[in-house]
């Protein structure tokens, strides 16, 4: 499993981390990908200026910030795609109709990786070996997928809203898909979820703030008891209570 390249998440850059997991490798930085995603902006600008650059459609146009990037480190699918096309490697949507799609669906365990989309996180499962492997940067490490788990695995990202792509294309060699085709991995211990610091330290706050807050309703709620005990006590009296 140490053979097998796996980059943890650093801040918005899970597209980068998801193109070396894939490639296995570190062949992509965000650098590289916003120099991709200028050229697609380029290219969108020329697009639009054909109907004229006085127009007001070509207007809002440049007042919109990109779609291909942003300063997080979001990138999108269409900057994905074209990096994948300087290794010669094609991106099928897992649900399209095409023949190449079908036969993923129908048998996934025989293709070789897929890239998986959900709102701005993404993140690759690729065969090493003989072997599949989930290598989301939001995980310890990489994490076993068994051939028979790789299809409800598949599912279950598309039931909770993730696009899938099929990476068609001759994938380079690495180290790690040698090596496994020899000594198949085995884990013991699935990789955990990554845990940001600061995420858990608010979460330690809001639940201390929701601690806070029980303990002064359950002050309040004994004090209206005690309140209303010495009003009664004082109304079986025949005396006038002082609320």
């Amino acid at each position: 499993m140490e053979h097998i390249f796996h980059e943890k998440q650093e801040g918005s850059l899970c597209a980068q981390h998801c193109l070396n997991a894939l490639l296995q490798d570190q062949y992509f930085s965000a650098v590289d990908l916003a120099q991709i995603a200028e050229r697609l902006d380029v290219q969108e600008r020329e697009y639009m200026a054909e109907g004229g650059v006085h127009t007001q459609e070509y207007q809002q146009f440049l007042q919109q910030p990109s779609s291909n990037f942003d300063d997080s480190g979001f990138f999108s699918v269409q900057v994905i795609s074209n990096a994948l096309k300087v290794w010669g490697l094609d991106m099928i949507p897992y649900n399209s109709p095409s023949d190449q799609a079908t036969e993923a669906r129908n048998n996934p365990t025989n293709q070789r990786a897929f890239i998986c989309n959900f709102r701005q996180h993404w993140f690759a499962i690729r065969k090493l070996g003989n072997q599949w492997f989930n290598l989301n940067s939001l995980l310890t490490g990489p994490e076993l997928i068994s051939d028979t788990y790789l299809s409800l695995f598949l599912t279950q990202l598309q039931q909770e809203g993730y696009s899938i792509f099929v990476i068609k294309g001759r994938i380079p060699d690495c180290e790690a898909d040698q090596l496994l085709k020899l000594i198949p991995a085995v884990q013991t211990v699935k990789p955990s979820l990554l845990v940001d610091p600061d995420s858990q330290s608010e979460d330690n706050s809001n639940s201390s703030n929701i601690q806070d807050a029980l303990e002064q309703s359950r002050q309040a709620a004994d004090q209206e008891d005690i309140t209303l005990q010495r009003a009664l006590q004082m109304s079986m009296e025949g005396k006038s209570p002082n609320l």
